[in-house]
């Protein structure tokens, strides 16, 4: 551990790797799950998604190393993955807009449909090993093991750091963007407009169902790099509460995940540096974290900024 070597000085370190490692799986479900809340809709359903991902990315990147070889078949997970949240995500759009279904209730369903799918054919994956995502080794100048260690950085990564902006553009200045938050901010409005809002809402579920499996690949592929049943940690959960407090702006959901990663990282880098208590506190920090931003974000006393105003409706 960087924080070993270092002193106290790889606690600062020990954090910022950990936000670089652990950010990825929030930044793309957060991103995902903003999208699909941008047209009115809420896929709780996400914690399934990214297991699923996560299950199917590692299987593929295992099952074709020898045919297509080691640099090609993680990818083919990765897209593999996004391609499984696809389905998850058909299933969820199709299920919560039929009549009087809640889209709480379908995404609970979906969670444990998904988790237990990923859990069944999964079985057979959770000993070998597979081929691992490549990274930018961004650390190569330094002679310290420590900070080359902290430094690599996934492609997945950066495609989701430069998917933020390109996502905020998305909404603000194309057409279908337009659609998007016309069909989550006043469906009466949209549907005077000609928009199909049962058909930008599946739309956005898929994709955002993509973005959500890519997730998983993240996790499996990289970091922790291994598949195992308890591989998400309730990380699909905690996106749908990061997006709330970023108020459905994807740049501020990059931000938010980036926090959220750092967060993991307390609890390790603090024990590698021997401070033994509050051990499970400094573990659980993104959780106390998710809970205060409920807290905070839920009073009634408050509006949340930028909220769709279809949220909640469950039409």
């Amino acid at each position: 551990m960087a924080t070993e070597a270092l002193g106290w000085w790889g606690v600062p370190l020990g954090i910022m790797a950990g936000m670089l490692r652990g950010s990825a799986p929030f930044l793309f479900v957060s991103l995902g799950e903003c999208l699909t809340e941008k047209s009115g809709k809420v896929n709780l359903g996400l914690e399934g998604t990214l297991l699923t991902g996560a299950m199917s990315a590692y299987a593929i990147s295992y099952l074709t190393e020898k045919s297509v070889g080691p640099a090609i078949s993680p990818w083919l997970g990765v897209l593999v993955a996004g391609l499984a949240g696809m389905v998850l995500g058909f299933i969820h759009a199709w299920l919560s807009q039929q009549p009087k279904v809640n889209d709480v209730a379908v995404g609970i369903a979906m969670i444990i449909f998904g988790s237990g799918i990923a859990f069944f054919l999964g079985k057979p994956f959770i000993q070998p090993p597979a081929p691992q995502l490549p990274t930018f080794d961004l650390g190569a100048w330094s002679n310290v093991p420590q900070i080359q260690s902290a430094l690599k950085i996934s492609p997945l990564l950066i495609i989701g750091i430069l998917l933020a902006p390109l996502m905020a553009w998305f909404f603000k200045s194309t057409r279908w963007g337009l659609f998007i938050r016309a069909v989550g901010d006043s469906p009466d409005a949209a549907l005077a407009m000609g928009i199909s809002i049962a058909k930008v809402r599946m739309l956005c579920i898929i994709a955002g169902s993509f973005l959500a499996g890519i997730g998983g690949a993240y996790l499996s592929l990289y970091y922790p790099g291994s598949w195992s049943e308890r591989i998400s940690s309730g990380q699909g959960l905690m996106a749908v509460a990061l997006v709330i407090f970023a108020r459905w702006n994807p740049i501020q959901c990059l931000w938010a995940s980036l926090l959220f990663g750092g967060a993991q990282a307390i609890g390790p880098a603090l024990q590698a540096v021997g401070v033994e208590g509050g051990y499970y506190l400094f573990n659980a920090s993104p959780y106390i974290l998710t809970l205060l931003i409920m807290i905070i974000t839920c009073s009634p006393k408050k509006t949340l900024t930028g909220a769709p105003g279809a949220l909640g409706t469950f039409t």
